[in-house]
C-alpha cells in the first residue's frame, strides 16, 4: 500500500464498478477509441467535501503521467451544483471508475457534513465519533475519518484514527462492568492496566443511580479519575439536562470539580443544542447514528470536453465549468513511479 488512502485491489480490478461502465471500456478498446476527455464531478447538495484524498489515490494509479487533476480540498465547504473535481486524461485510464469515486465523495462528504452539523450545535464542546457499531466494518474507517474531517476531536476506531493520524478514544464498556460485576472494580482494574496516556473515564449508568456511581467512581480513583460518562438507555429516559446539571452538583459538593462529564446515547444535533440551551455542563458528546447514518450526498460526473471540443449531455452546458476554486492536484505521492 502507497499510502492510507490507496485503492483496494477488487476496485482496480473494475469490480466494484457499474457493469456498464465495464462494457463502455470493452467496447472502446475493440473500437480503437480513446478520446482525450475533459470529465468534472459536482456535487447536488451542499456541505462539507471528504474523500478527495481517497480520489486522489484512486486517481494517481490510473491515469498516465500526462492526466491532470484539479480538485477542491479534503474538508472544503462545498455549494449545491459546485463542481469539486476535474480530471483530464484518456477516458479509457479512468472511465472505470467512475462508480468509484463517485461513491467515495458521496459517503464520506455526507458523513463529514453529518458531524459537522453537530460540532457546530456543540460550539466548544468537543464531539467523539462512536458510530462504527452501525456500519459495516469494511467501511467503518472511512467514516470514522469523515467524521474526523468534519468536526471531530476523536474517534472510537484505531483504523479511522490512524488515517488521521490519531489515537483512538474510548472508556469502559458495559461489558466489563458487567463482567467485574461492580463498576469501581471494573474502573479500578481498567486504572491499573491501561497505560497512563489512556485518560480514565468511568461509565456509570450499568447498575446503580448515575450521580451515585459518579461519587463511588470519584473516591476510588481520586485525581486519576480523568471523567464520567452518561450513557442511560431509553428504558430509562435517556441522559436528560436535569441529570448531567444533577451530577456535576454532587461531584462539586464531594471536592470533585477536576472530574468531567461525557455524555452518549442517541445524541443528535438538536439534543445537543437543548443540552446547550437549558445549561447543562457536559465537557464531551460521544455521537454515534446522528453522524454514521447520515444520507449520502449525491455527485454527479460529465464529460464537459473531448478532443478539444466542448460537449455536454442535453440539459447541461458543454465545456468546462469556472470555479476558481480548484487546486491543480499533486498526484506524484500516489502513483507507483
Amino acid at each position: 500500500m502507497l499510502t492510507p488512502f490507496d485503492p483496494l485491489e477488487t476496485v482496480l480490478r473494475g469490480e466494484t464498478a457499474d457493469i456498464y461502465f465495464a462494457r463502455a471500456q470493452s467496447i472502446l478498446e475493440l473500437e480503437n477509441l480513446n478520446p482525450q476527455v475533459t470529465m468534472e464531478v459536482f456535487t447536488n447538495g451542499g456541505g462539507i467535501l471528504c474523500g478527495m484524498k481517497e480520489v486522489l489515490a484512486l486517481l494517481g494509479r490510473v491515469l498516465p503521467p500526462d492526466g491532470q487533476v484539479w480538485a477542491l480540498s479534503e474538508g472544503d465547504e462545498m455549494a449545491g451544483k459546485e463542481v469539486v473535481l476535474r480530471i483530464k486524461g484518456p477516458y479509457r485510464s479512468f472511465g472505470l471508475y467512475e462508480t468509484a469515486f463517485l461513491g467515495i465523495l458521496a459517503h464520506e462528504s455526507g458523513w463529514a457534513t453529518a458531524a459537522r452539523r453537530c460540532v457546530e450545535a456543540a460550539g466548544d464542546i468537543p464531539i467523539i465519533s462512536f458510530g462504527a457499531r452501525h456500519v459495516h466494518p469494511e467501511v467503518a474507517a472511512r467514516m470514522e475519518y469523515a467524521a474526523l474531517v468534519g468536526g471531530c476531536v476523536a474517534c472510537a476506531t484505531p483504523a479511522g484514527a490512524k488515517l488521521a493520524g490519531l489515537e483512538a478514544a474510548g472508556t469502559i464498556p458495559h461489558a466489563l462492568i458487567l463482567a467485574f460485576g461492580d463498576t469501581v472494580e471494573a474502573t479500578l482494574a481498567f486504572d491499573q492496566h491501561m497505560p497512563p496516556q489512556v485518560n480514565r473515564v468511568a461509565l456509570v449508568d450499568t447498575f446503580k443511580d448515575e450521580a451515585e456511581e459518579s461519587l463511588r467512581v470519584a473516591e476510588a480513583l481520586g485525581d486519576r479519575l480523568w471523567g464520567v460518562r452518561l450513557d442511560t438507555p431509553p428504558e430509562r429516559g435517556r441522559v436528560t439536562p436535569e441529570l448531567v446539571i444533577e451530577v456535576r452538583a454532587r461531584l462539586d459538593q464531594a471536592g470533585y470539580d477536576h472530574v468531567k462529564i461525557v455524555v452518549s446515547g442517541g445524541i443528535t444535533p438538536e439534543r445537543i443544542r437543548e443540552f446547550r440551551e437549558k445549561g447543562a455542563p457536559v465537557d464531551a458528546f460521544g455521537v454515534g447514528s446522528a453522524i454514521s447514518g447520515a444520507p449520502p450526498i449525491d455527485f454527479t460526473a460529465d464529460i464537459k470536453v473531448i478532443d478539444g471540443k466542448p460537449v455536454a449531455k442535453r440539459g447541461r452546458i458543454p465545456g468546462e465549468t469556472y470555479n476558481p476554486r480548484l487546486k491543480k492536484a499533486d498526484l506524484s505521492p500516489y502513483t507507483n513511479a
